[in-house]
């Protein structure tokens, strides 16, 4: 089957080893080094800050459960449907476990951090990076990263089009100190990069030529100062974003109530009326009692309250036909939530970036971790021979023998750092502290 295949043309299936393949797919994911990392990383709040939050590993963990049971719940709703999409558990798990895996150290600081240093040379995004991940960088083969399955890559393609073809026109000034830059006018085009159009070209080989058209077409165009959007993804993309949408407005705001960045009366003043809003629209909710069962104090409560608002998300899921016209089932279909309990994950989702994203301690940890990343850069830039270990060293000179995008490689060397590893080799390089002998 022609979703089945690897780019690096060969099974390396070992004898005996009777497992499907995205199950093998998520051995490998969950076995990868980028995946050990996200231990390390950054979800909400920054790694250190508490020992109850959510990483980006536990996340995705979370994440693939989600996944999985939104697999099976759809093939309940929608047998026929779902039979025909081969809709597959093993599948969404694997695709959730990969999703945040190209994201940086220190959170969407990190990421606007290396996008502002990569400027000029195709940028910086954590999907983007994640892909180049999976299909070049992790060391399960020489040239193809984890040699996934096509539709497993096809799965983790959330914006299927490349940065040149979204970027906007004009990019803003450059700084001449970092502690200048304009962070919101540096977000980056969610896109892939154009280093890797070979890597998406294998992946989309199979589509006919309309549906690679209609597949990469945008809900707006790149104007001089905004970059544009794609439309659509496959419908196992659909699947894995609202898995981690739902993890994200759900399990976070369980983490911000916890250890204290969310009071009651914020929540009261600020999210209270729009759950009122909502009691007509879902069936046996209650505004007042998801207020009592989540700030009472009770950890059995506010567990079942979290508990009982992934359920009601998750089981209003349903599966959708585009208004494009798709010769490929795997294009045609997305999945929608109920419409007032997406109106409740966005408004959960909005909450959390008011009144936790954007909290001044926690905007603090996002431009400390900015600096760090954009110092990091610079120096290995300047001195790439001397300071890149020696793996890292012979990728960069190779790309530059080649006459390839050689800063590329300082991108991969630090977006994959942990948020730790990253501030230990900014203390080693610029800490002012005597450094100790190499004799002690």
């Amino acid at each position: 089957m022609i979703w089945t295949e690897r780019q690096s043309g060969t099974s390396e299936q070992r004898p005996n080893d009777t497992r499907t393949n995205f199950q093998r797919d998520k051995a490998r994911i969950l076995h990868s080094a980028a995946f050990r990392r996200l231990q390390a990383k950054t979800q909400v709040m920054y790694v250190g800050m508490h020992d109850f939050p959510r990483t980006r590993l536990t996340h995705s963990l979370e994440a693939s459960q989600i996944g999985a049971s939104l697999v099976v719940h759809l093939s309940n709703r929608h047998p026929a449907l779902a039979e025909q999409l081969e809709l597959s558990e093993p599948l969404l798990e694997s695709l959730c476990l990969a999703h945040d895996i190209g994201h940086p150290p220190f959170g969407h600081g990190g990421e606007i951090a290396l996008n502002y240093m990569m400027r000029n040379n195709g940028g910086f995004e954590g999907n983007g990076q994640t892909f180049r991940i999976v299909t070049q960088l992790e060391a399960y083969t020489p040239e193809h990263g984890m040699s996934l399955t096509r539709r497993t890559l096809l799965g983790l393609l959330k914006y299927p089009v490349l940065a040149s073809a979204i970027r906007r026109q004009e990019l803003p000034p450059e700084v001449t100190n970092f502690r200048h830059l304009p962070t919101r006018e540096w977000l980056p085009p969610k896109a892939l990069y154009d280093d890797d159009s070979e890597q998406l070209d294998w992946v989309l080989q199979p589509l006919s030529t309309n549906d690679k058209k209609n597949f990469q077409a945008l809900v707006h165009e790149a104007t001089q100062s905004t970059h544009g959007k794609s439309a659509l993804k496959s419908i196992d993309a659909s699947i894995m974003e609202a898995a981690d949408d739902i993890a994200y407005g759900v399990h976070d705001l369980e983490d911000a109530i916890v250890v204290g960045l969310i009071q009651r009366h914020h929540w009261e003043e600020h999210m209270f009326f729009d759950l009122q809003q909502l009691e007509a629209e879902l069936s046996d909710f209650n505004a007042r009692k998801l207020t009592e069962d989540l700030f009472s104090g009770s950890h059995h409560l506010r567990k079942q309250a979290i508990g009982g608002l992934v359920n009601r998300l998750l089981t209003s899921a349903r599966l959708n036909s585009t208004e494009y016209n798709f010769d490929c089932p795997l294009l045609q279909y997305e999945v929608q939530l109920g419409a007032a309990e997406k109106i409740l994950l966005n408004s959960l989702k909005q909450f959390i970036f008011k009144w936790v994203i954007r909290k001044p301690e926690m905007q603090a940890q996002e431009f400390k971790g900015q600096q760090i990343v954009m110092e990091l850069f610079e120096v290995l830039a300047v001195e790439p021979e001397r300071l890149l270990p020696e793996n890292t060293r012979l990728r960069y000179l190779q790309q530059q023998q080649k006459g390839g995008n050689a800063l590329r490689v300082i991108s991969d060397y630090l977006s994959g750092m942990t948020d730790g590893y990253a501030a230990k080799l900014y203390q080693e390089l610029f800490s002012v502290s005597s450094p100790k002998s190499a004799f002690q």
